[in-house]
């Protein structure tokens, strides 16, 4: 028990070490970008005077030393106040729970649709590798992982939205309904995020599977009569899970954090679009706030695959002896 605690310990200092390093390295990385909000409010826009320009990099802060901005973001950071944005003067967490909802929306269905779709296809065509199944999923997957994000969301538009007149090409959400009600609008961004990731984690589940599946425990399981049901769940899942799961936590990372082309493709209103506007108009607090929730949900992911992984592979060897 005390090892467990001082693991835990370690895990979690190595993650706030990990979130406070990457904190540094963006916020320096935003200040050595040429040019800064004050620039881009009014210089950028040719509608401000040099002294304009001193003027609100004053205002905001933005003439202080570097490690000074750094220092005073890090502390309201730490009180849970994560600054207001420079261009519209909203604070950063009222951004975050207005656009992170439809993010974390979207990219919990795509991560739900990924896991059952990877698992179905990865353990059946494991289970029965070389059938005709194995071969049309293979050779699917294959074809989107070629496939670029923005050549997959452009073909299931053209498909879906502008020659079958199914679905809606543009996700045009109503603040009027409830975001559910509204699931049309979910179905080919969904699509465009899955592609992405389906091809690499079916196949990382199939290779699972079949190395699994013939080991000596299984084997043993068989010919003793076991159900290959009870085969697949007491052997073949556990060792496939430890085997795949840091893999699918980087993947579900990815679209949780909100892919930039399906989101902008699509308009749909998450938080990668706000980045992208925040990035190019200097806006400091608005891209510490996106990226570290990114990352701190990145953090979260990794740890939680890590303890799955931990908890799976002695259960894996339990059943094997």
């Amino acid at each position: 028990m005390r090892g467990r605690g001082k693991a835990l310990l370690w895990r979690l200092g190595q993650a706030a070490i990990t979130l406070w390093l990457l904190s540094f390295i963006i916020f320096c990385a935003l200040a050595l970008a040429k040019g800064d909000a004050a620039t881009a409010r009014l210089a950028g826009s040719g509608s401000g005077s040099a002294q304009q320009v001193r003027d609100l990099r004053a205002q905001l802060g933005l003439d202080k030393p570097l490690l000074t901005r750094y220092r005073l973001w890090l502390g309201g950071a730490l009180r849970g106040d994560l600054g207001t944005s420079y261009l519209s003067g909203r604070p950063v967490s009222e951004l975050l729970l207005d656009r992170g909802r439809f993010s974390l929306a979207l990219g919990g269905s795509a991560a739900l649709l990924l896991v059952v779709l990877a698992f179905s296809a990865g353990i059946g065509c494991g289970l029965h590798p070389g059938g005709v199944a194995d071969r049309l999923i293979g050779t699917l997957s294959l074809v989107l992982a070629a496939l670029p994000e923005f050549v997959t969301g452009t073909l299931l538009v053209l498909l879906f939205a502008l020659t079958l007149r199914w679905l809606p090409a543009l996700s045009l959400v109503s603040d009027e309904r409830s975001l559910w009600a509204q699931w049309p609008l979910f179905i080919l961004p969904v699509l465009t995020l899955v592609s992405v990731c389906l091809a690499q984690n079916i196949r990382l589940i199939r290779a699972g599977v079949m190395r699994a599946s013939a080991s000596a425990a299984c084997e043993s399981a068989r010919l003793n009569g076991v159900a290959e049901r009870r085969v697949v769940l007491h052997w073949v899942l556990p060792e496939v899970l430890s085997y795949v799961l840091p893999v699918l936590a980087r993947y579900i990372t990815y679209l949780f954090g909100g892919a930039l082309i399906a989101e902008t493709l699509f308009g749909w209103p998450g938080l990668a679009a706000s980045l992208l506007n925040a990035t190019l108009s200097r806006d400091t607090p608005v891209v510490m706030g996106i990226a570290m929730a990114i990352c701190c949900l990145t953090v979260l992911l990794n740890a939680l695959a890590d303890g799955l992984t931990a908890l799976f592979t002695p259960a894996a060897g339990r059943e094997g002896r």
